[in-house]
């Protein structure tokens, strides 16, 4: 059994943050709509944070970085951080301490980070490599949104099991996805995730300083999925890597009726880069 002691000291702080001001949580409510299964949709209620205004935001949080939502200084040269507009009581985010850009590679420190966080609190854990891929801020960060060790991670979970037992066709997009071990050494997953990049024709950081198209990794404790962008935003939704976890957010730019008669499939395929792309590609580890 994890400690979940960082999960623990993180609703701590967060009930002392919403009494300064300092967290803001999303207001939203689960829409009924049918045929999206196993997606779950909500609407945003709450006046749009910075990150989804249009413009998106300007000012760097994180240097320096709210002191009321930290929850914990980690040896790897990173913060764990309250998510100052939360989607869910603890969202929790992982930023190094000194600026690194989001669109660089993801280096042995941060799953350092990763990996010393997930031996106490799991969850699920994604990451927006650029606007492209959805990210709001260009300053390096991991979000964690923390579940019980053998609590579903996301709605689509059971899908990705299904597809490493081979028992769910793969997608129509360029993605990897493999089994990981629990718990993960920091070792393992930069292993995952250099492969992933490879794989997908990111490149590697010893050839280029950043990876060459946009991407979401989202990962738990049983599995690891990169997914290859081309762009942020379908049909007035703004798409991150939540998306690929089953989780979509309607504001008042998105059309409702276009995701009612295309279907969620449709728009993952329409921000996702085509399998096509890399004729070589297996998606799956099987």
């Amino acid at each position: 059994m994890r400690a979940e002691r960082f999960w623990q000291e993180a609703l701590a702080v967060s009930e002392r943050a919403l009494v300064s001001g300092a967290l803001i949580p999303l207001d939203t409510e689960l829409l009924d709509l049918p045929g999206i299964e196993p997606f779950l949709l909500r609407q945003l209620l709450s006046r749009p944070p910075r990150h989804l205004a249009p413009g998106g935001p300007k000012p760097n949080p994180f240097l320096p970085w709210d002191p009321p939502l930290q929850v914990a200084l980690l040896n790897s040269g990173h913060v764990l951080l309250l998510n100052k507009y939360p989607v869910q009581r603890a969202h929790l985010l992982v930023i190094t301490q000194q600026w690194q850009p989001q669109s660089g590679w993801l280096g042995p420190l941060d799953w350092e980070a990763v990996a010393t966080v997930n031996a106490d609190t799991g969850g699920l854990w994604f990451f927006n490599s650029s606007a492209t891929a959805g990210a709001s801020q260009p300053h390096r960060h991991l979000q964690l949104l923390p579940r019980h060790r053998g609590e579903p991670s996301c709605p689509m979970s059971a899908r990705l099991e299904a597809q490493l037992l081979g028992e769910e066709p793969a997608w129509p997009w360029a993605y990897r996805l493999s089994r990981r071990q629990d718990p993960a050494s920091a070792a393992e997953l930069s292993e995952l995730y250099l492969r992933h990049c490879a794989d997908l024709d990111l490149g590697e950081p010893s050839l280029s300083p950043s990876p060459a198209h946009a991407y979401n990794l989202v990962f738990d404790e049983r599995w690891f999925l990169t997914v290859r962008r081309v762009r942020e935003h379908q049909a007035g939704f703004s798409i991150n890597g939540l998306g690929f976890a089953g989780f979509l957010l309607s504001t008042g730019h998105s059309d409702r009726g276009w995701l009612a008669s295309h279907g969620p499939w449709s728009l993952l395929q329409a921000v996702a880069a085509d399998h096509y792309v890399i004729p070589r590609l297996r998606c799956v580890d099987l």
